[in-house]
């Protein structure tokens, strides 16, 4: 294979960008969805690709990623019996959360995110990760609004809800389900537990979704399977794989109030950064 410099760029670019990822995920208890999107955007709108292929294969391929570390995270705190596979996967799959939000997420990635321009995929990522920014900067980690998590109509209604804004924003769904589990009482460890088995529900579906919606797209960086760029998902996953524990063991040394903070702080410039360089073309 050809070595191109642009090609030895993006492998560079790729090496940064998932030792990144894996340390904010370890550091700040999020996947790193909200790294490699803005982070794939910006690399490979520098290398001369179009706008309206930046955004989906960054999407897509952060939800690749996040396949491999969920199944990882989900191990791992089964293991300390800290899921809640009532909420994720009870007897009756109707009921469950996990169903509603993968089918959030195919629909979202098999047919929404292909007829939204890259532009908008943009300002829907920066919009929600100023959102998200805000409960990092502002948020009252003791705060309840419910005594449990909605249930009956709810769970189609919240859940695809949820299925369908991670996909789109190529997210784990950890900065959206851990919050709303918290103000329906669950207890914030389990609620951290809970949702990484929440973040295989929506990243499996939306990596199959948009493998399939963009298998045929044309102008797709090279070595890329329909939206998901296999350069990237390969060195992002196998970098995430070492520097998270890296970022956990960082974290307990650290005040996580100021962690966060610096982390609120920092996403809500990349969202705003986002949307100048999107609104100035």
């Amino acid at each position: 294979m050809d070595m191109s410099p642009d090609l030895i760029y993006l492998a560079a670019a790729l090496l940064a960008v998932g030792a990144l990822a894996g340390l904010s995920a370890g550091l700040f208890g999020i996947g790193g969805g909200a790294v490699i999107v803005p982070a794939l955007f910006f690399a490979l709108s520098s290398l001369g690709y179009s706008e309206d292929i930046v955004m989906h294969c960054g999407i897509a391929t952060s939800s690749a990623v996040i396949v491999v570390n969920a199944i990882r995270s989900v191990k791992s705190h089964h293991s300390h019996g800290a899921v809640n596979w009532d909420l994720l996967w009870p007897k009756n799959p109707l009921h469950s959360y996990a169903l509603w939000i993968g089918l959030g997420s195919f629909i979202a990635a098999m047919w929404l995110a292909p007829n939204l321009s890259g532009q908008t995929l943009a300002i829907i990522f920066a919009v929600m990760a100023s959102l998200i920014s805000m409960q990092f900067i502002f948020g009252r980690p003791n705060w309840r609004l419910l005594d449990t998590v909605p249930s009956g109509i709810a769970r189609p209604v919240v859940g695809g809800g949820i299925g369908t804004l991670s996909a789109l924003m190529g997210i784990g769904g950890g900065s959206l389900t851990v919050p709303l589990m918290a103000i329906c009482g669950v207890p914030i460890h389990r609620a951290i537990a809970t949702a990484s088995g929440f973040g295989l529900a929506i990243a499996l579906p939306a990596t199959i979704g948009f493998i399939i919606s963009g298998w045929n797209v044309e102008g797709r960086p090279n070595l890329s399977i329909g939206y998901v760029n296999v350069l990237g998902f390969i060195t992002v996953a196998a970098l995430a794989f070492f520097t998270i524990p890296m970022g956990a063991k960082l974290a307990h040394k650290m005040s996580q109030k100021k962690l966060k903070l610096i982390f609120g702080i920092c996403l809500l410039f990349i969202a705003l950064n986002m949307v100048r360089t999107v609104l100035a073309d």
